[in-house]
């Protein structure tokens, strides 16, 4: 670890935290407007919500998905998967069927349809992202990949270790 995090006090410390704070703040409004929701996730009748396209992502895998570890996978409650998944099925975009082994597991899988909504989105999610990436160094976004995925995987440890106590 470096120095920075062995003086929590320092005025550095505080001001490199508040850089963090705000840049997270201004990326989750950024991500939110309207103009880029409606790019990303398609306008009136035809979008789809964050949390759909997010269970999209793991349906696309192309394996059936217990409700249990989807509700995991998404890091949310099983209550607001099962009603992510309820308005994807509604939408023609997934189908729940009971497990072969067990008729009381539901399993989510994804259909035609839904695999065509996630691709056109996917498509414009990578466009955003190479026009992004275009604009830095191939280190640098080596670099911001390794420290963006372990800055990830702070958070969680932290949400973590605030559940157990």
């Amino acid at each position: 670890m470096t120095d920075l995090s062995t003086d929590p006090q320092s005025p550095e410390y505080d001001q490199l935290s508040a850089r963090i704070g705000l840049a997270w703040r201004d990326l989750r409004r950024g991500a939110s407007t309207s103009v880029l929701r409606e790019y990303l996730l398609g306008k009136g009748e035809e979008s789809i919500e964050m949390g759909q396209m997010d269970t999209l992502d793991l349906l696309s895998s192309g394996q059936p998905w217990r409700m249990s570890e989807l509700a995991e996978a998404l890091r949310v409650e099983p209550s607001t998967a099962t009603r992510a998944v309820h308005r994807l099925v509604n939408a023609g975009l997934a189908v729940r069927s009971s497990s072969e082994d067990d008729g009381r597991v539901v399993r989510v899988e994804i259909t035609a349809e839904g695999r065509a909504v996630h691709d056109e989105v996917a498509a414009r999610r990578r466009t955003l992202l190479g026009y992004v990436m275009d604009r830095f160094r191939r280190d640098e976004i080596v670099e911001f990949v390794e420290m963006l995925e372990r800055y990830v995987a702070l958070v969680d440890e932290f949400v973590d270790q605030q559940s157990a106590k």
